[in-house]
């Protein structure tokens, strides 16, 4: 059973998927003193000031639309197809008084495991498209008789959010977390979104499982690299994660993102203790 779970951290590792909110909050500016009138004269009258109408919310622009498809191939140490995964943008909707990307993955094994294990994973969340930020992320599984749902509703003005685990009782937990937090699904599309030059360095708070993590993505080089779906150009991105301790979380972690316009997630590598694995795009669709 460890083997196959380390299968699935690596499906999990494949939805890391990060637009960066960097920002200082504005500070308020000392009124100057007014000055006083003559022999008690009374003040001018001032006109009656109108605040300015807000600006309109504007889309962030994003490399997917509604209907992609992306299939994924996941190898252990070196095995062809040990686990099939889909990536799939279901539609943009109405959503908790805004707009959002639906977006669902689903994961399960192929092959030997597929015979030795009933495995079977989906997560989905909800990307605002003004924010690029995750209204409501959540991860349903099942691991042999074990079945479980996990979900995050995100208040990310209030910088909080509600999990809670659902299995044959209700667990639930308040949690307080770091502007701009993504989820282990958002973060994926949020990445494809963010600008890559030589040297690109950005780092982004995740909010996975009721933990609070720091995720760091470096553009280590650009290169020609192939898969079943396509031969392209790819950034390769060191990503690097450490937990609320400041402790790392394991390594010689990448992702290659496709330079072109539809920075499609090409392959992700990671290495586990039991284990390398490959994730790799064998189809596109939509």
């Amino acid at each position: 059973m460890r083997c196959a779970r380390s299968l699935a951290a690596a499906v999990a590792c494949c939805l890391l998927a990060t637009a960066v909110v960097d920002g200082q909050a504005g500070r308020t500016q000392p009124t100057s003193p007014g000055r006083s009138t003559a022999r008690g004269a009374a003040a001018p009258a001032r006109a009656a000031e109108i605040p300015p109408a807000p600006a309109p919310k504007v889309e962030k622009r994003v490399p997917f639309r509604a209907g992609e498809v992306l299939t994924f191939d996941v190898s252990y140490s070196g095995a062809v197809s040990a686990g099939e995964a889909t990536i799939s943008v279901r539609d943009k909707r109405p959503s908790y008084n805004s707009t959002a990307y639906y977006i669902v993955a689903e994961a399960k094994p192929t092959g030997l495991l597929a015979r030795m294990y009933t495995l079977y994973y989906k997560a989905d969340t909800l990307i605002d498209v003004f924010t690029l930020l995750p209204q409501r992320g959540a991860l349903f599984s099942i691991e042999g008789k074990r079945i479980r749902m996990k979900t995050t509703m995100f208040n990310q003005p209030a910088g909080t959010a509600e999990y809670e685990v659902k299995t044959a009782t209700l667990v639930q937990q308040p949690l307080k977390i770091a502007p701009a937090s993504q989820d282990m699904l958002s973060m994926l599309f949020a990445a494809r979104s963010m600008p890559l030059q030589p040297g690109a360095r950005m780092t982004l708070p995740l909010c996975d499982g009721g933990r609070q993590y720091r995720v760091t993505l470096a553009a280590a080089a650009r290169e020609t690299l192939k898969t079943d779906a396509l031969t392209a150009p790819a950034w390769r991105i060191a990503v690097s994660v450490t937990d609320e301790k400041g402790q790392p979380q394991g390594r010689n972690l990448y992702l290659w993102l496709s330079d072109d316009a539809r920075r499609l997630p090409m392959r992700l590598k990671a290495d586990l203790p039991v284990g390398s694995f490959v994730v790799e795009l064998s189809r596109v669709a939509g």
